[in-house]
């Protein structure tokens, strides 16, 4: 394999965390954002979801989208 930096997927962790911080669940989040429980599935799957659905979350959680995720590079070595 070839050096390079190679982008791996969203990490929402951030998301956990802050609902966590505003003392709410899951369930709460999908109702407040108006989202499917297959959508929210898909975030705790670590999946892709479409970026409507992240502003739909911002706007019910009041914050900025770096606030809810981010991207996790890796580095891949060319050991593999």
């Amino acid at each position: 394999m070839e050096w390079g930096i190679h982008l791996k997927k969203a990490n929402y962790k951030k998301l956990w965390k802050l609902l966590i911080d505003k003392d709410m669940n899951k369930k709460m989040l999908a109702t407040q954002a108006n989202i499917s429980p297959s959508t929210l599935s898909k975030l705790v799957k670590g999946e892709s979801v479409n970026m409507d659905v992240l502003v739909k979350i911002c706007s019910a959680l009041d914050c900025e989208i770096e606030d809810i995720v981010e991207l996790v590079l890796e580095i891949n070595t060319g050991d593999e």
